[in-house]
């Protein structure tokens, strides 16, 4: 028998109806809900009202405070033990965002933010998420929906051909590769390493099929540089292998022959070398491992050779930057995350492989309740298999309305603004002869200290930040405690840098001053 569905009018008159048998507190509820429940009249108007705040709190996010002054646990005084057991009025939780959250945030988008790297952010990135909330699509599958998925393996075809990355690399040509947009870059290292992974077990197991895969992992040895994300150690980690780190030379790079005597010595001790993630643009200060000597070790090796370009490889959609990026045609992946710094909002990190055949044979598992019509016909594509998680967003979205909307020649205008900003910035440290810089400037990072021990340069950057008028954090370089100035927020224009240079050299003067002679 099937059951009738009830109209609204019939369910409120049952609601009315049952109110009859309910405790006063019950009535209450039900009432409470019936008038709170949020329409789409309702959310027109409340929407609006939010994208007002949200214009309202970005355009004069510049007079807030940089950096939280709030102490480990203030949110939880703030708010109830448990959620409430009756609604709350909209306006209630509108007033509680000023209340409650904002006292804790940290402004990425403050043109007074230094610290880290870009965290990117645009109004078209901002509308096409709205969108993507509101379709609610799990795009797992060409199937899940279509559209998803085949307008993210164009869009990364459009990046791939701003970056000018071989035709291997793309979906839409005769070659074997395609992109994929993961969560973040650790991400893509970690798929990267797990398919190089699952690639050795395989060849060596056709050669030898009597020896284990434990046996095979137990020998396995992995690279990176000594100035890598601490993601990529992460990664060796999970993966369960173990991960070396090469030194790098006097421009913090890792170079071919210091791998190649590393990776020899492996070898003659019984190692399997079988992975090496080089980088562009480390997070300490934005150092380029020299992939043109690397790749051709890595191709005569047979080693999978991953590139992590996380901050730096928005630059390489300029003519000027992208000779950085000679030498990816040897790699077997590539990887940077548009929601840095090409104005796609978090989370976007773009990944391409030469073969993707690789990647899906690391994770492909083919249920029934995934299958669908389409998925043997060659002309589609399954991202489920390409990541680690089997769900995900419709981030495309963002990359189209974001590179419609800015053009290929607005991002690049961007790009090269924010590295104009910090070769303004460094121009204002070296006419300071307290300060040094420790590292090339090439993008949008400046590393600098003040001459003298790095006691001297942690007090500095305590007071500082302390002071809650800029942001910046630190790093490690040859041995020297270093601070950093990364121009990070769209908003930040040539007067921000001089007033935050103004505030660091009265900062230092006061320091200085401090210090007994």
């Amino acid at each position: 028998m099937i059951r009738q569905i009830k109209s609204d009018e019939q369910i409120d008159a049952d609601a009315i109806h049952s109110m009859s048998t309910r405790t006063d507190k019950e009535q209450d509820c039900v009432c409470t809900v019936a008038t709170l429940k949020m329409d789409v009249a309702e959310f027109r108007r409340r929407g609006k009202e939010m994208v007002d705040y949200i214009a309202d709190y970005l355009e004069n996010i510049e007079q807030r405070q940089v950096f939280p002054d709030v102490q480990p646990g203030y949110l939880r005084t703030l708010i109830p033990e448990e959620a409430p057991e009756v609604p709350d009025s909209y306006e209630d939780v509108v007033r509680d965002i000023e209340r409650v959250i904002m006292p804790g945030v940290t402004h990425w988008h403050s043109p007074y933010f230094y610290a880290y790297f870009p965290t990117a952010s645009s109004f078209p990135a901002m509308l096409a998420d709205m969108l993507s909330g509101a379709i609610g699509c799990i795009g797992f599958s060409w199937a899940a929906s279509p559209a998803c998925t085949e307008l993210e393996t164009v869009m990364l075809d459009w990046l791939g051909k701003m970056l000018r990355l071989p035709d291997d690399f793309l979906a839409g040509t005769t070659g074997q590769g395609g992109g994929v947009i993961q969560g973040t870059a650790s991400e893509a290292t970690l798929v990267a390493l797990l398919a190089a992974r699952s690639r050795i077990v395989r060849q060596i197991q056709a050669d030898d099929p009597d020896r284990t895969e434990a046996d095979i992992i137990s020998k396995l040895v992995a690279y990176s540089s000594d100035q890598a994300h601490s993601s990529v150690e992460r990664a060796g980690l999970i993966a369960g292998v173990r991960m070396k780190k090469v030194p790098t030379d006097e421009k913090f790079a890792v170079r071919g022959e210091t791998f190649r005597a590393m990776m020899q010595e492996d070898k003659d001790a019984g190692l399997l070398p079988f992975y090496f993630c080089a980088t562009l643009g480390t997070t300490p200060s934005c150092a380029f491992d020299c992939i043109t000597e690397l790749g051709p070790i890595c191709n005569a090796e047979k080693i999978w050779m991953h590139i992590d370009a996380a901050y730096a490889g928005s630059a390489f959609i300029c003519p000027e930057f992208r000779p950085f990026l000679n030498g990816v045609e040897f790699a077997d992946s590539f990887n940077f995350n548009p929601h840095k710094w090409l104005l796609v909002n978090f989370d976007c990190s773009t990944m391409w492989v030469k073969k993707r055949a690789d990647i899906i044979g690391a994770f492909k598992m083919d249920p029934l309740y995934l299958k669908h019509d389409h998925q043997e016909s060659g002309l589609v594509t399954d991202y489920r298999h390409w990541q680690i998680p089997l769900g995900r967003r419709f981030r495309s979205l963002k990359m189209w309305f974001v590179f419609r909307l800015y053009g290929l020649k607005g991002l690049q205008a961007y790009i090269r603004k924010h590295v104009g900003l910090a070769k303004e910035f460094e121009r204002r440290v070296r006419e300071d002869q307290r300060f040094e810089i420790c590292a090339d400037v090439v993008l949008g990072l400046v590393c600098f200290r003040l001459k003298g021990s790095n006691e001297l340069n942690e007090t500095l950057l305590k007071r500082i930040n302390a002071a809650r008028t800029i942001h910046l954090v630190p790093c490690q370089l040859a041995g020297r405690f270093v601070l950093r100035f990364a121009v990070c927020a769209r908003t930040t224009e040539s007067h921000h840098v001089q007033e935050a240079w103004a505030h660091i050299a009265e900062i230092a003067s006061e320091l200085l001053q401090d210090i007994p002679h």
